[in-house]
């Protein structure tokens, strides 16, 4: 074995995600396997989702795989320390990549990394992979094996040999996605994940992408993996991709997992074209932009079998999407509601509390907003500052970070000044009850943001 490849997310631990129970396999590691395998190395994969950390840690005691790769994200990052410090233990070489890694590279090396991926990773950790066997045909040593090779590799940071950080130039993006393999779906057990949907749900679900990246500037979003890039498949690629899950896996459903689906309206109708040419149409789920939905696109969505489209509404306020650099109007998001309903499509709509510059009137157009739209489901979340973004750097001075570093997340911060929690939970009761039309329950919430207005985070 040259790596084996892993990640920290253990569904068994998640009790929020047991009760959804709508967990999809971990694309990223899956198109790093297929990419490393065509390239002829020995690539194992964990899929921790429904292991345990134990199972984990036994398998790099038994293996003792030379690299050990981990993807990490802001929701696991106690759990990639942990995985991080049995590998080291256990002899192995550590490479980190995912999106939150390259934002706390210090902090991550002192905790046993020996090298950290920054964006994407398939380009990186080849190189990685080919210095460090090259290396170890010289050498047993991890102080020698290191550093000064290590500065050819690009895309990554390391620690030098004077204890600083080193970043090394970024790696080149993939030129063409058409060129590279399908994710590695046979590497795991599948199965898992389509008996959890249909047991839960009544229909198994896969997910697939189509294009890597969002060119889109909204600042509290994070873009650590692709950058404001967007690079996109041929939709030849893409429905063959679709043929082979449907003839391999029988899927009831699927899940288009890119940032912005229809971004490309020229693309949806060639990719229509394509899977009606194959004779294919299985329900599915998709992501957008309200900015990028005309009748054009909606009827297209709905030909293919699109049964529900989740829109980053964020706030019914023009004022704190502007902020927010979110380039749609409230106006559009309205619109593009109603031509999905038209058509027989559901809508979802991601709301945010919480931005900077919100006032009881922006939460109330927020409010009305949904009311208007009437989406099928919408949901909230307080916001919170991603290291790395613009978002973050507004409010840095301000954060109070609660608990370790090690064993919380970018999710345990808060930002002092900031309405309290439970000034957002009236905000969250107020919509729902409005929304219900439960009209007494509404008063009474907001009865309770106005009183709770003055409290603030310490």
């Amino acid at each position: 074995m040259d790596l084996l490849l892993t990640h920290g997310y253990f569904l068994a631990d998640d009790p929020k995600e047991r009760a959804i129970m709508k967990p999809y396999a971990p694309l990223g590691l899956l198109y790093l396997s297929s990419h490393l395998r065509a390239r002829d190395f020995d690539v194992e994969i964990y899929d921790s989702t429904f292991g345990t950390q134990e199972e984990l840690f036994a398998l790099i005691q038994r293996e003792r795989p030379p690299v050990v790769g981990i993807y990490g994200n802001l929701m696991t990052r106690a759990n990639v320390l942990a995985i991080a410090r049995a590998a080291r233990s256990h002899g192995c070489r550590v490479v980190l990549g995912g999106p939150e890694p390259a934002n706390y590279p210090q902090e991550y090396l002192a905790a046993g990394a020996d090298a950290i991926v920054n964006g994407e990773g398939e380009v990186s950790l080849e190189a990685l992979l080919r210095t460090w066997s090259r290396t170890w045909l010289r050498t047993w040593s991890r102080a020698s094996a290191s550093r000064a090779e290590l500065s050819c590799v690009p895309g990554i940071q390391y620690q030098a040999s004077d204890g600083s950080l080193a970043r090394t130039e970024a790696a080149p993006l993939i030129p063409s996605l058409d060129a590279q393999p399908w994710p590695d779906r046979e590497r795991i057990d599948l199965a898992k994940y389509l008996d959890a949907w249909r047991l839960h749900h009544g229909r198994g679900s896969i997910s697939v992408i189509t294009a890597r990246g969002c060119p889109y500037h909204c600042r509290w979003c994070s873009h650590s993996v692709y950058g404001k890039t967007h690079r996109r498949r041929s939709p030849a690629s893409v429905a063959q991709e679709i043929e082979w899950i449907r003839e391999r896996y029988h899927p009831e459903m699927l899940w288009i997992a890119d940032d912005v689906f229809t971004i490309h309206p020229g693309w949806i109708m060639q990719y229509s074209a394509e899977m009606q040419r194959r004779d294919l149409r299985i329900p599915f789920e998709c992501i957008t932009r309200a900015d990028r939905m005309n009748a054009e696109v909606a009827d297209t969505l709905a030909a293919l079998g699109c049964f529900r489209v989740w829109i980053g509404s964020e706030s019914g306020s023009q004022k704190l999407l502007d902020a927010m650099q979110r380039g749609v109007r409230v106006s559009q998001v309205r619109d593009a509601v109603g031509l999905l309903r038209e058509r027989g499509i559901e809508t979802g709509m991601f709301l945010m509390w919480g931005y900077e510059g919100e006032d009881l009137r922006d939460i109330e157009a927020t409010v009305e907003h949904v009311k208007v739209c009437r989406p099928d489901v919408f949901l909230t979340t307080v916001s919170y500052p991603i290291k790395g973004t613009p978002y973050y750097d507004d409010v840095a001075a301000r954060l109070v970070r609660i608990g370790e570093w090690s064993a919380s997340t970018d999710r345990d911060v808060r930002i002092g000044g900031r309405h309290s929690r439970r000034f957002y939970q009236f905000a969250d009761q107020l919509l729902k009850n409005e929304v219900a039309g439960m009209i007494q329950e509404a008063d009474a919430a907001r009865r309770g943001l106005l009183e709770s207005f003055d409290e603030v985070e310490a």
